[in-house]
């Protein structure tokens, strides 16, 4: 998959402004693997659920923002450690 798309489902999902400012599109789209696997690892996000979502959504940047808010919420409510809102 190309980063881009992945990179600009991290801007759909409002986390860019969790990085730093200054990383290319794909230290962007390697954060935005980070978060879903860090959630998976840690069995707060089952596959079958990625699945879901994903063919849920309208198409796969849409469906990738959305895991990554839903990965992103998980982990916050977890409380593995201390995600802003």
């Amino acid at each position: 998959m190309k980063g881009s798309i992945l990179a600009e489902a991290l801007r759909k999902a409002e986390l860019r402004k969790m990085l730093p400012s200054r990383i290319d599109k794909h230290a962007l789209s390697d954060a935005a693997e980070a978060l879903v696997v860090y959630a998976w690892l840690n069995n707060l996000l089952t596959l079958k659920e990625s699945v879901q979502i994903l063919e849920d959504s309208i198409d796969l940047q849409n469906g990738f923002a959305m895991l990554l808010v839903r990965a992103k919420e998980l982990v916050r409510l977890s409380r593995l450690f201390e995600v802003p809102h």
